[in-house]
């Protein structure tokens, strides 16, 4: 078991795509064991973001921290239409 996270290369970007949706976002790249990589704060909710390339999987460590996680499910993210689709602005049904 690896016990520090790399990081992914498109995290930095995703990472500035969600601060300009407002989100405040914190790096948990470090803890490594599985850790999820980010911790997003939007709309009064916290969520746990896997960062993965476009065609990266999840690591042993990863499937076995997220199999065992008591919270919110982890989202993995591997492009910014779904930071878009996860994040960006609400859409007004009453139109």
């Amino acid at each position: 078991m690896r016990t520090r996270g790399r990081i992914d290369r498109n995290q930095t970007e995703l990472v500035a795509i969600l601060r300009e949706l407002g989100c405040t976002v914190t790096s948990l790249a470090d803890t490594g064991g599985g850790t999820p990589d980010l911790l997003v704060g939007h709309r009064g909710q916290t969520y746990l973001l896997e960062v993965k390339h476009r065609k990266g999987k999840l690591t042993p460590d990863q499937q076995r921290w997220h199999a065992a996680w008591r919270g919110a499910p982890v989202l993995v993210v591997h492009c910014p239409e779904q930071i878009l689709d996860l994040f960006g602005p609400e859409v007004d049904d009453a139109d």
